[in-house]
């Protein structure tokens, strides 16, 4: 796996102990929300501001290093898997899992070729799927 380090200088990022941070966080966390980002951060750096961590994200999503999700009660979450994927969302609590199909992303396509959207072009299919995770 590459570095963190390598993560961020291959997006012409300047290394800060701060970026490393929240680049971790977002790695060790599935699908964190800012406030589990800072909560995550804070346990070794004290002394991060809030408004550091959201700017760091908003750059972190502008340079394609993450992806920002939202959930469907509005809550933003942040996504490390850049690669297309889905999302299986717990209706019992917060959790989010990751789901790669091939087979659906081709009938989903194939679906949706077929249909055309008058005056709308599709540029990516992403299904959030709700339901509950069996023990």
């Amino acid at each position: 796996m590459i570095s963190i380090k390598n993560k961020l200088s291959e997006k012409g990022l300047k290394i800060t102990p701060q970026r490393m941070s929240i680049l971790e966080a977002i790695y060790s966390i599935s699908h964190p929300t800012a406030d589990d980002i800072i909560k995550f951060i804070r346990q070794e750096h004290s002394n991060i501001a809030t408004g550091t961590v959201y700017k760091v994200l908003d750059t972190f999503v502008q340079k394609g290093l993450i992806k920002k999700i939202t959930t469907d009660k509005d809550v933003i979450r942040y996504d490390s898997l850049l690669t297309h994927h889905h999302h299986l969302h717990s209706s019992e609590d917060v959790l989010i899992k990751d789901y790669i199909d091939e087979e659906l992303d081709e009938i989903l396509n194939e679906y949706f070729q077929k249909k055309k959207i008058n005056g709308f072009k599709i540029e990516e299919i992403t299904l959030q799927i709700k339901g509950k995770f069996n023990e």
